[in-house]
């Protein structure tokens, strides 16, 4: 029953003292002031905080990146979750003599300032992940229907074959087919034209006509008695209007022209069929275009990238301050979270670890420089001492040379003398013989 508590005891000391790790303090110097063991126990649980955060920042931008959520995400975050960790505890960690240096301080503030807004801007997204993607639905939505009217409006029903592309147009919304209705609508003009001013001469031609027959069914009503044989007869006016009649349709060919007038009604009933026929087909392949564009556009709009998220929200931020408060809101407190260890490291003062760290790292400087000047001073005396013993064997070595030179020359100088000592004593037994 006491092994339960020992054993949640060590754990827990265990754990602290891992927590106390990513701060890079020493334990063999805390030791000394273990009452500060659990300030930099908690500035350990915040440096971990943080690199989770970002941990969770990194997991969503990798997840809206890929478009899924995938295995292939976490990669990027635990490496991202690790550096951010390492940077933490390099910027918290301990230095001597740190009141005295605020070049590195402000260094490292800028360093957690840009590391704070980049992983503040995924988490913002995320939260307002709802409006953004509405705003790009309605972009989207907005962008199709733009460019289905574009569609329509840049390919209209040729009336003709020289039909002008609309204005704005060019080459981006123009859509190719094959036969248009503007083809037969040219035939069907000319034959419309054609058929109204053969109507017009057969109406003209038609009056007259009837206004001679109307002449002539009124002359040809009088009959008159012929005297010698008491006959009724025609008058010979009705003969000569009936002659009138024929005449006039023999050279206006009247006949021939309503016959004429209804073959070119006829042609003109079948061309409009087709063209009624060739318009529907130019509808609908124009339709049918027109969703194919329709459906190239949607494939690209499957998936809401990063940049297009961070554009919508932005654009959702320029039209609401009240957003716009918010959402700045949200980034510095992201920013505030990542700034949260070194904020406080350097503004909770500093502590008697932190004087004992600059106390043990000056001794250690000047034990160091001791050290250094002993060594030095003790390679000088090695040198020196060789060089005496240098200098000794050199002067050792120049007598015994110049005890032998001496030597050499007396034995050099009793040899010629003993030799002119000779050369003298054979003069003399010669001059005396």
């Amino acid at each position: 029953m006491t092994d339960l508590p020992t054993n949640d005891r060590r754990l827990g000391r265990d754990a602290a003292r891992l927590l106390r790790t990513l701060t890079g303090v020493d334990e063999g110097l805390l030791d000394r002031v273990g009452y500060e063991r659990s300030k930099y126990t908690a500035l350990g649980g915040v440096v971990l905080g943080t690199s989770v955060i970002a941990a969770f920042s990194m997991w969503n931008f990798a997840v809206e990146a890929l478009g899924r959520v995938s295995v292939v995400a976490l990669v990027p975050t635990v490496i991202w979750m690790l550096f951010v960790l390492n940077l933490d505890r390099w910027l918290v960690t301990p230095q001597p003599n740190a009141r005295r240096r605020a070049g590195p301080l402000l260094m490292r503030m800028l360093i957690a300032l840009l590391l704070g807004a980049v992983i503040a801007e995924p988490l913002v997204l995320r939260i307002f992940q709802t409006a953004i993607e509405e705003r790009v639905a309605d972009e989207r939505s907005d962008e199709i229907d733009r460019l289905r009217t574009n569609l329509v409006r840049c390919n209209p029903v040729p009336s003709t074959t020289r039909t002008v592309t609309p204005e704005g147009c060019g080459t981006t919304y123009v859509l190719s087919f094959g036969r248009t209705p503007g083809e037969r609508a040219e035939e069907l003009t000319a034959l419309r034209s054609d058929a109204a001013a053969l109507q017009k001469r057969v109406d003209r031609d038609t009056d007259r006509l009837e206004a001679i027959d109307s002449e002539v069914r009124e002359e040809c009503q009088r009959l008159i008695r012929m005297a010698g044989t008491g006959l009724y007869q025609r008058t010979s006016e009705c003969l000569r209007l009936r002659a009138k009649a024929r005449d006039y349709r023999t050279t206006h060919r009247t006949d021939e022209n309503e016959k004429r007038l209804a073959r070119m009604n006829s042609r003109i009933s079948k061309a409009e069929s087709q063209q009624t026929a060739s318009r529907g087909a130019f509808l609908k392949a124009r339709a049918d275009g027109v969703e194919r564009r329709l459906g190239e556009e949607r494939a690209k709009h499957r998936e809401i990238g990063v940049l297009e998220r961070m554009r919508a929200l932005e654009q959702l931020a320029t039209g609401n301050p009240v957003l716009f408060v918010g959402i700045w809101l949200v980034r510095l407190l992201f920013i505030l979270l990542d700034l949260l260890p070194v904020l406080v490291k350097y503004l909770s003062g500093e502590t008697a670890y932190d004087r004992m760290l600059t106390s043990a790292s000056n001794s250690g400087v000047k034990v160091h420089d001791a050290q250094v000047r002993l060594a030095e001073n003790r390679a000088m005396a090695d040198i020196e001492i060789a060089q005496d013993a240098i200098e000794q064997e050199v002067r050792r070595h120049r007598a015994e040379s110049e005890a032998a030179l001496r030597e050499h020359t007396a034995a050099m100088n009793i040899r010629v003398r003993q030799a002119v000592n000779a050369l003298e004593d054979e003069i003399r037994r010669s001059s005396t013989v």
